[in-house]
């Protein structure tokens, strides 16, 4: 197994990557003085791209090449729509959001690209481009969850935003990450370095996706028309 493809492949999308972990918006979950109606913005565009992403899961249990990747696909499938959006909908309550508008929430022009994006090369290409799309959005959250835990364990408990921190940093969601980012290593062993450029590409390309979500949170991005 090559174990260092993963560590290039962060090493190539870092710079974008530091940038998603500093964002405004990332800051301001992490000190709690992001105002609710932003993340109220967040929790129902993040909603309608757990959607996406269930399809992308989906996809893998499709192309997967093991049947132990299948059985971890269709189990991410069936937590994602059965277990993760259920609490995002009891957590979205907490903030004032009912069932009815999460439903009724369309994309905004960023977060529609970015699932486009991701769909797109995932139902052309291997299971290894599938994870490349994958990856940058778990990889993210968890080094953003650690992060904002690290700098402000000590104030959890008056951040209203406090169960978004722990939730990411936690020991069960960097079990999942550590499984996909070994996924990738598993994957890329063997192939060739023009495929493993175009696996690269792919990573930073949903890596910016990452950071232009944060944008579209952050200045609340609607269509122009």
């Amino acid at each position: 197994m090559n174990t260092l493809f993963s560590k290039r492949l962060y090493s190539e999308a870092s710079d974008i990557l530091e940038k998603n972990h500093v964002h405004p918006f990332v800051k301001g979950i992490g000190d709690g003085s992001l105002p609710v109606e932003k993340f109220a913005f967040y929790m129902k565009q993040d909603y309608v791209y757990l959607i996406d992403y269930a399809r992308l899961f989906a996809i893998g249990a499709q192309k997967a090449i093991k049947l132990e990747q299948m059985q971890v696909f269709a189990r991410l499938l069936h937590e994602t729509l059965h277990l993760e959006m259920a609490l995002h909908r009891k957590y979205a309550k907490t903030f004032g959001i009912s069932d009815r508008e999460l439903e009724a929430t369309q994309p905004a022009p960023s977060n529609l690209a970015y699932t486009s994006y991701m769909l797109r090369v995932s139902q052309n290409g291997t299971l290894a481009d599938l994870v490349a799309c994958v990856l940058p959005c778990a990889w993210d959250y968890w080094e953003i969850g650690k992060i904002l835990k690290k700098q402000n364990g000590d104030k959890l408990a008056e951040n209203p935003y406090a169960e978004w921190i722990e939730s990411y940093s936690s020991e069960a969601y960097g079990q999942l990450c550590r499984w996909t980012i070994q996924l990738m290593d598993e994957l890329a062993d063997g192939e060739s370095e023009e495929k493993r450029r175009e696996l690269i590409r792919q990573f930073r390309t949903t890596a910016r996706y990452e950071y232009l979500f944060w944008e579209m949170v952050d200045h609340h991005e609607g269509w122009p028309v």
